[in-house]
């Protein structure tokens, strides 16, 4: 999965820590710097991965990947469970 904006980016040199608890680019009082170290802790629990690209001026791309487990998610006749409206998360309509 990927997320991305087309926000100012991520100021080099923060980009080696934004996972790291309690930082942040945001003025004091304006955020805790946890939500990044949490998702990351989340995903790395489940044994995934998540990694960040970011152009300043451009925006910024996080990507997130995480294993699939047999035998979940699956339908009658083996088919995965339909998305909404026919479109699922890996892009061929089944999740």
């Amino acid at each position: 999965m990927t997320v991305r904006d087309t926000g100012c980016g991520i100021p080099g040199g923060a980009v080696e820590r934004i996972f790291d608890p309690f930082f942040t680019t945001k003025r004091p009082g304006k955020g805790t710097g946890l939500g990044l170290s949490i998702s990351y802790g989340i995903i790395k629990e489940h044994k995934g991965e998540i990694t960040v690209e970011s152009s300043p001026g451009k925006g910024t791309s996080f990507h997130v990947v995480l294993p699939a487990l047999n035998g979940v998610g699956r339908g009658e006749g083996g088919k995965g469970l339909k998305g909404r409206a026919g479109c699922g998360i890996l892009g061929n309509g089944y999740l």
